[in-house]
């Protein structure tokens, strides 16, 4: 289950979300990151991800659109998101191309990592 975080502020926000690109950067050059990084980005992404839906509510339709909303608001392309799942860049393509179904690691990241709905995630 999640933890609730406090609300934040923008510059909070901001502040934050600059950290989190520095993280995905980190894992986007050297592939990985430490226990304490990781755990770090995920935390940061669910702060981050509960100030936005807070602050900017959208409704998606699917879980693919939920899963290209969360890449357009971190600036992840496809290989950034399989490198935060722990997955391929082809398997994310197939995913979202509808070529394959989810399986339980990656709907558990989907929900951990971009604190995507798991009523989403399971409803497809």
């Amino acid at each position: 289950m999640p933890v609730k975080f406090n609300k934040m502020t923008k510059a909070e926000y901001n502040k934050k979300h600059l950290r989190m690109e520095e993280l995905l950067m980190l894992l986007t050059e050297k592939g990985k990151l430490t226990v304490t990084q990781d755990k770090e980005l995920e935390e940061i992404s669910e702060e981050i991800a509960i100030y936005e839906e807070d602050n900017y509510p959208f409704e998606v339709e699917s879980l693919k659109e939920m899963i290209e909303l969360r890449m357009y608001q971190r600036k992840l392309k496809q290989k950034d998101l399989a490198l935060i799942l722990g997955t391929t860049p082809s398997r994310i393509s197939e995913v979202l191309n509808g070529k394959r179904q989810l399986n339980f690691e990656l709907a558990k990241g989907l929900y951990s990592k971009l604190n995507i709905d798991p009523n989403l995630i399971f409803s497809e």
